[in-house]
């Protein structure tokens, strides 16, 4: 999730648990621990791929939370304002803080090592945008009344409310994703589309309308459908891909691990002299989040190296058709409207 909400839900973790003995000192707490899992995005792993990868590994670990949040809260009871609370209580909540961070983030689509180091799949649940303001505006409420002095007699009951309320929130997701599978499933059957991997994401900014991605040899479909829509108005567009292109680099460990990481959901484009291999379930069809340049055409034969990142993502004027596209079967989104 983005770094804001980690902010406010590390902070009220951190109050709900810390809050009757530190009062607002908790929220700061809660929001620096909160944000400190994604500073692994300012190591370099080697390369752009490898980077894109390893995010979300170690530093999502349950495994390496548990086993560092005794040291943290040894470390914090050096300092003298932290001896009111007991080692006990402090490892509790440094850990509820860490561990809150990760499972949020195993929501989304992108992939977190929630085991690491013992294995390395990429947990995704897939119910929630990175981005969800419905999810995060109750948590930043409360984050924000919490800092006043005056809603001291209710300040545990607004911030379990506002926990409560963001939790039901992705409650809500899974039943949103679970409707949506279950439609679009039932789409791909009355058009006999068969498949080998699939996956449904929210589009951005909310939990109504999804983007789903159907994987065949050929190509694959990307399916857009609201919550409000019939089977019969979901749309099903297919593109073309050239994935074969791939089997010549099998021994490639960047192209392998992108593929690992992608759980096969990925395609492969030829653009001019370049190989360009796509995230699928990020983004869109022609704006891929990630996308990474893995060979370049030279005398004939497909070279890898490199492994530029493209710059590619959704302009905002194509924000306002998906919005449009939640109550409004007639908004098309393929690639071929919009291009």
């Amino acid at each position: 999730m983005d770094s804001l909400t980690q902010v406010v839900l590390g902070g009220t973790v951190a109050y709900s648990v810390l809050g009757n003995k530190l009062g607002r000192k908790s929220l700061l707490i809660g929001a620096v621990l909160g944000t400190l899992p994604d500073l692994d995005v300012l190591i370099n792993f080697g390369s752009e791929i490898e980077n894109f990868v390893y995010h979300r590994s170690f530093s999502h670990s349950l495994i390496i939370q548990l086993l560092l949040s005794p040291l943290f809260a040894w470390l914090l009871l050096k300092m003298s304002w932290a001896k009111g609370v007991s080692q006990r209580r402090w490892t509790v909540a440094i850990f509820l803080i860490l561990s809150t961070h990760v499972l949020l983030d195993s929501f989304t689509v992108y992939g977190t090592q929630l085991l690491w180091p013992l294995l390395t799949y990429p947990f995704g649940i897939s119910s929630i945008f990175i981005i969800d303001p419905a999810y995060t505006v109750p948590l930043l409420i409360s984050f924000i009344a919490l800092c006043f002095v005056r809603f001291k007699p209710y300040a545990q009951h607004i911030n379990i409310c506002a926990l409560i309320v963001s939790s039901l929130y992705l409650s809500w997701s899974l039943l949103a994703k679970w409707h949506i599978n279950d439609k679009v499933h039932q789409a791909l059957q009355n058009q006999n589309i068969a498949f080998t991997h699939f996956e449904s994401t929210p589009t951005a900014l909310n939990t109504l309308l999804w983007r789903a991605v159907a994987i065949t040899e050929q190509g694959h479909y990307e399916i857009y459908a609201s919550v409000f829509d019939v089977i019969e108005n979901i749309d099903i567009d297919f593109y073309p891909t050239t994935n074969a292109l791939l089997t010549q680099f099998e021994t490639e460990k960047p192209i392998t691990l992108l593929q690992n990481f992608t759980k096969g959901l990925y395609g492969v484009y030829q653009q001019d002299e370049k190989l360009i291999m796509s995230d699928l379930r990020m983004g869109q069809e022609s704006y891929y989040v990630f996308s990474f340049v893995v060979a370049q055409q030279r005398n004939q034969q497909w070279v890898t190296g490199g492994y530029q990142k493209l710059n590619n993502r959704l302009p905002l004027d194509k924000l306002e058709l998906i919005f449009s596209r939640i109550t409004d079967p007639s908004v098309d989104l393929s690639a071929k409207a919009t291009d």
